[in-house]
């Protein structure tokens, strides 16, 4: 059996499904919406993310539409990290709204071949150790599909994780958000307008079609219950105790709350089930992460579980999904955390500790820079066993070899690739591996020493070397691709 289930049809699931038909695995993508959401949750694209639509070869749509944000925010702190000292060739965040996102990503996956279906949602789950029976329901009524594993991509109240008895624990919601899409007459100036203090804080951005998003949180809005249904007068009251000024909004085309629930699944996998996205993590939309965290989820899963498929993976290939993005969901959910800590900090010591923060921020670039890796993806490492190269696990960067080419051109088949800097005989291509020889490393300084070096299909190391012998580093590069095959 060599079809996968993927349970919704937002970011997550639409770049898994295109990921796997990379691999060139079947997958049918159960979406319950009839039509695509038109109020965009999510609103920002980060440096990591369009790292891996380039090493695809379809950043170019993205970045040909958003607005390109040269900073980013830490739980709403005056001061802005500067994404310009990051070693990428996206120093910036994009703007671009979450339902031109999908819509983009949904182009994608349905060219590559992926079978997307419209009002059609999991209703129950049946695994045994040959596949899964999944229960939908569709305009038509009820059916089942066979696969040989289900992805539950359905976000944070997943029927996929519920039906599979997956835990998924945390803490309820202490305090709650606001946003409001709105029109503005008197618009503040600038890509991002932030605004602080004892009152609470707001952002203002602007959007396609002279809209503006406004978003924020104020003391009257702490408490575990609902506040209710928000509406244009209280929103206007709000940012005007901020602010200053309501910025003459108008014309509302969606008004919400959202709470500071978070939670993480407990496991990312069961059997020949698993979770990706909203599904395995919720949180504060703080500094606009977890659409990125979701759609990185999704990288890593999509060419392990397409070798698990294919009948090809090694060893443990498949549980190390979780052994990997569970710990970065839990950084998450740490970082939103405290950013939601700061963001409410409205008293005389919380303003301080905003003040201090931010002045850090100001005045320590590399304070700046760490915060602003994590933030981006940029800083995501994966555990390696010791005594292997340092940077085994790190992101690749776009090294830019000496025949000019690039390593993210050489990534754009969903391969893993073989980086050989010597003028020796380095292994063959192989359908799974592509091997690419070189005049000479990187000039960085952590790969300048580096003789060969074999890089993931998600774009992370798996494999480095600086041996200078010969015959040992062929040995070495042979064993290192030997271990991609089962």
């Amino acid at each position: 059996m060599e079809h996968v289930v993927i349970a919704g049809g937002g970011p997550t699931g639409l770049w898994l499904a295109a990921e796997l038909r990379l691999a060139g695995t079947p997958v049918t993508v159960l979406e319950a919406l009839d039509e695509r959401d038109p109020h965009s949750k999510a609103l920002t694209l980060h440096p990591r993310t369009l790292e891996i639509l380039a090493f695809r070869g379809v950043a170019e749509p993205f970045l040909a539409e958003g607005r390109r944000i040269p900073s980013g925010h830490f739980g709403g702190l005056d001061d802005r990290m500067d994404f310009g000292a990051l070693d990428t060739p996206y120093p910036f965040t994009l703007a671009l709204p979450q339902a031109r996102t999908e819509e983009l990503l949904e182009a994608h996956a349905v060219a590559s071949g992926a079978d997307l279906r419209r009002g059609h949602r999991v209703t129950g789950l049946t695994q045994d150790e040959d596949g899964v029976t999944v229960e939908a329901a569709g305009p038509d009524g009820p059916y089942t599909l066979r696969a040989a594993y289900l992805v539950g991509c359905d976000g944070t109240r997943s029927a996929v994780r519920e039906a599979a008895g997956i835990a998924f624990p945390g803490t309820d919601a202490t305090t709650w958000g606001w946003l409001g899409d709105v029109a503005l007459d008197a618009p503040p100036e600038g890509a991002v307008y932030a605004a602080s203090g004892p009152a609470g804080g707001v952002m203002v951005v602007p959007m396609p079609d002279g809209v503006h998003r406004i978003v924020g949180g104020d003391p009257g809005s702490n408490g575990p219950d609902h506040p209710g249904e928000l509406t244009l007068d209280a929103l206007r009251a709000k940012v005007t105790r901020i602010a200053g000024t309501d910025f003459g909004m108008r014309d509302p085309s969606w008004l919400s709350r959202f709470g500071n629930a978070t939670r993480q699944a407990a496991a990312y996998r069961k059997g020949r089930v698993l979770l990706a996205g909203d599904a395995a993590h919720m949180h504060y939309p703080a500094g606009g992460v977890g659409l990125n965290v979701g759609f990185q989820d999704a990288t890593n899963l999509g060419w392990k579980l397409a070798r698990a498929v294919a009948g090809t993976a090694p060893e443990g290939l498949l549980d190390s999904y979780h052994d990997e993005r569970h710990p970065v969901g839990a950084d998450l959910l740490l970082s939103t955390r405290a950013q939601t800590a700061l963001m409410n900090a409205h008293a005389a010591e919380g303003q301080d500790l905003r003040a201090l923060l931010s002045q850090l921020i100001a005045t320590v670039p590399e304070f700046s820079r760490s915060l602003a890796e994590r933030l981006s993806g940029l800083a995501v490492t994966y555990a390696a066993p010791a005594p292997l190269h340092p940077l085994t696990g790190h992101r690749a960067p776009d090294l830019q070899l000496a025949d000019g080419t690039t390593l993210f051109a050489l990534l754009r088949t969903g391969r893993h690739v073989l980086l050989h800097f010597t003028g020796t005989p380095a292994p063959p291509s192989t359908p799974r591996v592509l091997t690419y020889t070189a005049p000479g490393p990187d000039a960085r300084p952590a790969w300048s020493t580096v003789r060969a070096a074999l890089v993931r299909p998600d774009g992370h190391v798996a494999w480095a070397s600086e041996q200078r012998e010969a015959e040992a580093l062929r040995a070495e590069a042979h064993a290192a691709v030997a271990a991609t095959h089962r």
